[in-house]
């Protein structure tokens, strides 16, 4: 059996406690987790690293984009990249929703979003690290 590394998450949240806890819960997963607490700081891991394979992102959070331009920003420029949007607030559009993205509601069960990123990542091609 090939061993594969862990994939690398990047999980994009405003509230501390939210994010701590779902970071926690997909590294207990097998997961490897970047966090960032708004859109900005996740574009600079996003042009740093080559090995994140998901975005995790909610939707409302303070900078200079929000959760869903966040997702079509990833879409255009990693479109390897799969993307999970979360919020408790509103469900976005189909039309809001980047091509091939997930929408997780608030309250998530973490057993359902690592499930989620196990189902898009069966979907993932051997290419990812040459975007």
């Amino acid at each position: 059996m090939t061993m594969h590394p862990p994939a690398t998450v990047l999980v994009v949240e405003d509230e501390a406690f939210l994010l701590f806890a779902i970071a926690d819960e997909l590294r207990e997963a097998g997961f490897d987790v970047l966090e960032a607490t708004n859109a900005d700081q996740a574009i600079r891991f996003l042009e740093a690293r080559q090995d994140i394979a998901i975005l995790f992102t909610d939707i409302d959070m303070p900078g200079s984009m929000d959760g869903l331009r966040l997702s079509a920003a990833v879409r255009d420029r990693w479109p390897p990249i799969k993307i999970i949007i979360t919020s408790g607030k509103r469900q976005p559009t189909q039309d809001a929703m980047p091509s091939g993205g997930v929408f997780l509601p608030k309250p998530y069960a973490p057993v359902t979003v690592a499930a989620t990123i196990h189902g898009l990542l069966a979907w993932r091609t051997p290419a990812v690290k040459d975007r």
